[in-house]
C-alpha cells in the first residue's frame, strides 16, 4: 500500500493541472508546496505583471483616438494601479487556491518536498509514498556574473511585480520579455527607465519585433541602450545604484531590476538519490515521463521544454491523464497529437509580449524554420494599412508575417506586432496545429472591418491558388 497514487511537488498552475487531470481519472493525489499555492504565475509573474501594465495600455489607447485623447489628462494614479495589482494576488494569500484544491479532492502537504527514493517524497522529515511522482517546481532567475551585482541587492521580477513603491529612476538589465514588459509598466507609473540589453530587444523573435518595440519605448521616454554590457555594479550608502558599462559610461538609478533569463528549478529535489544528475536538463518523453524511470514525471519549466505557463499547463494536462492511464493499466496515446502527448511543444508554441505594441507569435520564425531544413517562403504586411487597424487607433503602427512550408503548403510560423494583436494569435495557432493548407485558408473569410483582415492581405501577398 502507498499513501497516494500520485504526489506532485509544486503547486503552481502546472502542478495543479497535473493533480487535477489525474484526480478526474480516479487517481488519489496530493500536492506539496513550500510557498503559496498558485505559484509564481499567480503572485509574482503573469497576473501581477499584466495588472501593472493594463492601466498604461488603456491610457495610451485612448490617446491614440481623436476625441478620446481630449478627454484624457494627467498621469496614472500609481497607488491605485499598485492596489489593483495586489487585488489580483489576493494580497499574497492563497486561501482561495487552497479551497480549490479541497474542492477538487486533492490533498495539500505544506513544506519543501524532496525525493528520498523511488516513489518516496519526504516533506519536513515525514516520508510519503506514491506509485507516481510529478515534479512541477518551475524555474528560478539567473543572476549574471557581474562584479558587485549581488551585493547591490537588485530586484528580480518578484521584487518588481510585488513592489510597494515606484522608484524615481529604474535601470533594467535584460531586453527579453520580462524586462521589456516591466519597462512599460514602470515608465507608465512615472519612473525614468533605462533598459540595458547586450543584443536587440526580444531578439529570439523576427527582427522587426524588437525594432518596433524599441522605437515605441523611446517614444515613451525610455532610454533603450542596445549592445550595452554592464561590467560593474555598486550601491552607495544612500541607496543609489551605479552601473558601469564596458564603454566606460555610467547609469545611475534608485533601483536595479535584473531580468536576464531563468533556468529549471531542479536544485535540492533529491534527484541524485534516484540516479539523476541534478545539474542536467531533465529528459522527458511526450507524456512528461522522465527518461530511465517508470514512475517519475516532470512538467512545465522544470523540464526546460518551453518556459511558458500556458505551455506548462498543456504538458500538465497530458501528463495527468497519462499517469492515470498507466496506473489503471489503460493504453497510453503518446503518438504525435495523441491525447497523452505534448506534441505542440515542438512546432506550435504561442508566445505573447504584453508590451505596447503587443507582440504575438507562434511556431517558427523564418530563421528557425530554415535552420530546421524546411523549404519556406515568408510574406509580410504592414498592419497600419488594414482598415480595421486604422479604425482601431489613429496612426496605427504594426507588422504581420507568415512563414509557409512550401513542401507541405502549410503555415509553420506567424508573428504579429501592433496594438491589441494578441487576439490574432489563436487563429494562427489553430492553422499551425491543424496543418490547414494555405489554399483552404482562403476560405476562412475575416470579418470587415477588423484587424483580422490582415490574414487576407498576407494570403494576397503569398498568392492566390490556381484552379
Amino acid at each position: 500500500m502507498t499513501d497516494y497514487d500520485l504526489i506532485v511537488i509544486g503547486a503552481g498552475p502546472v502542478g495543479e493541472n497535473v493533480a487535477d487531470y489525474a484526480t478526474k481519472r480516479g487517481v488519489r493525489a496530493a500536492i506539496v508546496e513550500a510557498e503559496l499555492v498558485g505559484g509564481e504565475c499567480s503572485y509574482w509573474a503573469c497576473m501581477p505583471s499584466k495588472a501593472l501594465l493594463r492601466s498604461g495600455h488603456a491610457i495610451r489607447a485612448a490617446r491614440r483616438l481623436a476625441g478620446a485623447r481630449e478627454a484624457v489628462g494627467g498621469a496614472l494614479d500609481a497607488s491605485a494601479v499598485l492596489a489593483r495589482r495586489s487585488s489580483f494576488t489576493d494580497q499574497w494569500r492563497d486561501d482561495g487556491q487552497v479551497a480549490w484544491l479541497e474542492s477538487a479532492g486533492i490533498d495539500l502537504i505544506r513544506g519543501r518536498g524532496r525525493l528520498t527514493g523511488p516513489g518516496q517524497v519526504t516533506v519536513d522529515g515525514r516520508t510519503y509514498s506514491a506509485r507516481a511522482v510529478a515534479l512541477a517546481t518551475g524555474s528560478v532567475p539567473v543572476l549574471p556574473d557581474i562584479p558587485g551585482l549581488a551585493a547591490a541587492a537588485p530586484w528580480g521580477t518578484r521584487e518588481a511585480t510585488a513592489a510597494d513603491h515606484v522608484p524615481e529612476r529604474l535601470t533594467i538589465i535584460g531586453g527579453g520579455v520580462a524586462g521589456t514588459e516591466l519597462a512599460y509598466a514602470f515608465t507608465s507609473l512615472g519612473s525614468r527607465v533605462t533598459v540595458l540589453s547586450r543584443a536587440g530587444l526580444l531578439d529570439r523573435e523576427e527582427p522587426f519585433v524588437g525594432e518596433h518595440v524599441a522605437a515605441a519605448l523611446a517614444v515613451e521616454g525610455v532610454d533603450v541602450r542596445l549592445g550595452a554590457v554592464p561590467v560593474r555594479v555598486d550601491r552607495d550608502p544612500h541607496g543609489t545604484v551605479r552601473v558601469v558599462l564596458a564603454d566606460g559610461t555610467e547609469v545611475l538609478a534608485d533601483e536595479l531590476l535584473v531580468s536576464t533569463g531563468r533556468r529549471p528549478s531542479t536544485g535540492d529535489l533529491g534527484l541524485d538519490v534516484v540516479g539523476i544528475d541534478p545539474g542536467a536538463v531533465l529528459k522527458v518523453d511526450e507524456t512528461m515521463l522522465v527518461a530511465g524511470t517508470d514512475w517519475l514525471y516532470a512538467a512545465g519549466d522544470v523540464n526546460g521544454r518551453a518556459l511558458l505557463t500556458h505551455q506548462g499547463k498543456y504538458q500538465a494536462r497530458a501528463a495527468g491523464e497519462a499517469i492515470a492511464a498507466r496506473l489503471h493499466g489503460h493504453p497510453v496515446a503518446d503518438q504525435p497529437w495523441g491525447a497523452h502527448a505534448a506534441t505542440a511543444d515542438e512546432v506550435a508554441v504561442p508566445r505573447v509580449v504584453f508590451s505596447d505594441p503587443e507582440v504575438a507569435a507562434v511556431g517558427f520564425t523564418e530563421a528557425q524554420a530554415r535552420g530546421r531544413g524546411l523549404t519556406v517562403r515568408a510574406v509580410e504586411y504592414d498592419l497600419g494599412h488594414v482598415a480595421g487597424a486604422k479604425l482601431h487607433a489613429d496612426g496605427y503602427s504594426g507588422r504581420a508575417k507568415l512563414v509557409v512550408d512550401e513542401d507541405r503548403g502549410v503555415v509553420v510560423g506567424a508573428t504579429f506586432v501592433g496594438q491589441d494583436v494578441v487576439e490574432l494569435l489563436h487563429a494562427a495557432t489553430i492553422a499551425i496545429v491543424g496543418e490547414v493548407p494555405v489554399h483552404r485558408l482562403w476560405h476562412a473569410v475575416p470579418a470587415y472591418p477588423t484587424i483580422s483582415e490582415v490574414w487576407l492581405r498576407l494570403l494576397e501577398a503569398y498568392g492566390r491558388p490556381t484552379a
